[in-house]
């Protein structure tokens, strides 16, 4: 173990590197802030599964159960809807197309099946952004499904898209196996996931997320009302969505602003339809009445430097892309583990802007934060000369390694 210092950090930071089994690298910095008081203790939810976390950098607040996938009911409609922004985005699809309603988006998603629909007519054509609406703010199984026949034909085609764009985004913990969320055991999610997936919609996609805070649609003259009960109750939510079956109970994610600071709040396996939005309301008013941001690193900050191998360069430097931040208790004293995590050495070469690291922050035992961290520069292909070297030094490690896993079975 060794000390690590960089002149341009703050003065309170302190960084010790270590090496973890040769692969990995973790920088431990040590701090804390003023004396202050703790945050009183979160409010009981009835929900199973929740997290509160800050939407800038995402900055976690709260969790309960937070990592376990579990059944996400419509809340699944959050992962149709980013292919479909994407579809537009990249011009696949634009808002004035008309996209079929056939017989199988009417007859498992329309007015025959039972569940949510907009009641779009079997054999319809119905516009791009009419569908937008009747996914976002009603949950419209027959919207959802015309969406997934337009894009990749039949919606287990699209489910399987929507599970590998989720694991493109980082959202390893999903499982999808269909466009609404109608129940399959194997038809999963994590709330600390579907909390991230909805900070990446509000981030990419801004000209679309009005319409999560539309009130009402109608559709073939049948007027229905947005089911997020945080709409109306006056804490500045302006998003997302619900769900609800009834082998996982009902599910909430939501959004607000206060002060500039906008939170996101998801529950899931709460008791009611009236327990969800209470659930989540209680937990948005205790983050913005016990929590304050706190800065941690810089927007383009050095924070560590990673080895390389092969490279003209034996290291690259680790930045961020935005300033980062942590939410504590107002005034509280907390001392913070933060450690920046990769699995190394990287491999040259490697282009400036490529993500390779995570920064992650724990208070206590809580995970705080969990931020991506980009290399600083281009690192080229070494000489031959560098590449046997780091070669040597690579075999050298993978047999420290072989034998200290030896020797912990002895």
């Amino acid at each position: 173990m060794r000390i690590f210092r960089r002149a341009e950090r703050p003065a309170e930071f302190q960084w010790i590197v270590e090496r973890i089994a040769i692969t990995t690298l973790i920088l431990l910095p040590n701090f804390a802030f003023a004396q202050g008081h703790s945050a009183s203790a979160p409010p009981a939810v009835t929900a199973s599964h929740a997290v509160l976390i800050d939407y800038e950098n995402g900055s976690f607040l709260y969790e309960k159960a937070a990592d376990a996938p579990y059944p996400p009911a419509s809340l699944t409609k959050l992962m149709t809807m980013e292919l479909v922004f994407q579809a537009l985005e990249e011009r696949r699809l634009s808002l004035d197309q008309p996209l079929l309603i056939t017989p199988y988006a009417w007859k498992r998603g329309g007015a025959a099946s039972g569940g949510s629909t907009m009641f779009a007519s079997i054999n319809s054509k119905v516009k791009v952004e009419e569908l937008i609406q009747g996914v976002v703010v009603v949950s419209g199984n027959d919207a959802a499904i015309a969406f997934a026949e337009a894009l990749d034909g039949n919606e287990m085609l699209f489910a399987q898209h929507m599970t590998q764009r989720a694991h493109e985004l980082g959202l390893n913990s999903a499982t999808f196996k269909n466009a609404t969320g109608l129940y399959d055991p194997e038809h999963k999610i994590s709330v600390r996931d579907l909390a991230r997936l909805t900070a990446h919609l509000i981030r990419e996609y801004p000209d679309y997320f009005p319409y999560y805070s539309q009130h009402d649609f109608t559709w073939n003259k049948i007027k229905q009302q947005n089911r997020n009960p945080l709409l109306d109750m006056g804490i500045g939510a302006d998003g997302m969505k619900t769900g609800y079956v009834k082998e996982s109970g009902y599910g909430l994610v939501g959004t607000a602003v206060q002060n500039d600071i906008r939170l996101i709040v998801v529950v899931n396996g709460s008791a009611g339809m009236k327990e969800r939005g209470e659930d989540a309301k209680k937990l948005l008013e205790w983050g913005y009445k016990n929590f304050e941001p706190r800065p941690l690193v810089k927007e383009g900050s050095v924070v560590a430097e990673a080895s390389v191998f092969g490279g003209d360069h034996g290291r690259v430097p680790l930045v961020t892309k935005q300033a980062l931040r942590v939410f504590l208790p107002k005034g509280a004293s907390d001392r913070m583990l933060v450690r920046v995590v990769y699995t190394g050495p990287l491999r040259a070469p490697l282009s400036k802007g490529t993500e390779v690291a995570r920064l992650k922050a724990w208070r206590g035992e809580r995970l705080v934060l969990d931020a991506p961290l980009y290399t600083g520069e281009d690192i080229g292909q070494g000489g031959i000369f560098r590449r046997a070297i780091d070669g040597v030094y690579e075999l050298t490690g993978d047999l420290v390694r072989t034998a200290f896993s030896k020797l912990k079975r002895t």
